[in-house]
């Protein structure tokens, strides 16, 4: 769905409702700017807490993944206690 709207003072645009409904939005966040072959493209964008960056790199993800993959196909191990654990790993 297109809606038509005008282009206001210092190249501003209001996004219509109906658009804002599909794609939430909030006031302050930011979004991407961006030309594409003659359009101009408007994309959210998720900003990250510098502390946490290391949480989106991919060999972080690629790890979470695997663990989610070995859990799912029943390897791991359930420990009754710390102490035993620590035993288990050798600590």
């Amino acid at each position: 769905m297109s809606t038509t709207v005008k282009i206001r003072e210092k190249y501003q645009v209001t996004i219509p409702e109906d658009i804002r409904e599909k794609v939430p939005l909030r006031i302050g966040e930011r979004v991407e700017v961006t030309a594409r072959e003659g359009e101009i493209v408007i994309r959210p964008v998720v900003e990250v807490i510098r502390t946490q960056t290391w949480f989106w790199e991919k060999e972080w993800q690629q790890t979470v993944s695997k663990s989610i993959e070995d859990m799912k196909a029943g390897k791991f191990k359930v420990f009754k206690s710390a102490k035993e654990a620590k035993k288990h790993f050798g600590d």
